[in-house]
């Protein structure tokens, strides 16, 4: 049976000074943000998932929201290359992470640039968000990367939020949620649900009907428990601050054997 593992990494010091592009900046409160990330690691534990710490980044403000430096797919690992220059250093310990779990390796590699968060996972359909962060050349390498291993990439153009799944995840059965006026062009999402929050946009799906999500958006996990779902609330008011989610503060890999 394959297991499930999460790659966590915990907050830098330096927290407070990560960067900020579609959101005022608001004052961030690093000893609550480094509760409410034992709190989520705790939640992912609890709910199935083994999780597996990078070695902290503490000069890199922004290293907890560890998804952007690698995409997963199946066993393969693609080490990101940040359109973010300041951000690049934040792959440093994940490759040694990913390669110890038994994945094998890959790379984004210049001029190509591709953030983790920009990738949405649906089946074997690979939705790229093409954007600030990740350009026409990261996408292509994400291609050549995954397609050979069964993956479909669907480019998405982002231009109104940070990354792809700042405007969408996607539930179990592989409806996409999120709120239209975040997208670029709506039509791209033929089973599409609008959520009435802008965090609700945002699930980690923990294995059954069980969605990882945000204390922000109670109107969505009103919304998902009527449609069957079962909410797992964690508050992350301070990672919000700084443009992230729930999806953000972790790598997940379901395919590996133990």
């Amino acid at each position: 049976m394959p297991s499930k593992k999460a790659l966590i990494r915990r907050p830098s010091p330096r927290l407070a000074e990560g960067l900020v592009t579609h959101i005022e900046r608001e004052k961030v409160d690093v000893d609550l943000a480094v509760e409410q990330w034992e709190a989520y690691a705790d939640a992912l534990r609890t709910n199935g998932w083994e999780t597996v710490e990078v070695e902290p980044a503490d000069d890199c403000p922004d290293s907890v929201f560890v998804e952007d430096t690698v995409v997963m797919f199946r066993n393969v690992a693609l080490i990101a290359r940040s359109g973010a220059e300041s951000r690049r250093a934040e792959t440093d310990g994940v490759e040694e992470a990913v390669a110890g779990l038994g994945c094998s390796v890959n790379w984004v590699w210049e001029p190509a640039t591709l953030d983790g968060g920009d990738v949405l996972k649906i089946g074997d359909t690979i939705l790229a968000g093409r954007g600030g962060r990740t350009n026409a050349a990261g996408i292509q390498q994400l291609r050549a990367a995954f397609e050979p291993l069964g993956a479909r990439v669907v480019t998405v153009p982002v231009s109104k939020v940070l990354h792809l799944k700042s405007a969408v995840t996607a539930l179990p059965d592989g409806t996409v949620i999120g709120r239209i006026p975040m997208l670029d062009v709506p039509s791209l999402f033929p089973r599409f649900l609008p959520v009435p929050e802008q965090s609700g946009a945002h699930v980690v799906l923990l294995g059954g009907d069980k969605l990882l999500m945000a204390a922000s958006a109670p109107k969505t996990a009103d919304l998902f428990s009527d449609l069957g779902y079962e909410p797992v609330v964690v508050d992350i008011s301070e990672f919000e601050k700084l443009e992230g989610c729930v999806t953000c503060l972790s790598v997940r890999l379901r395919e590996l054997y133990a």
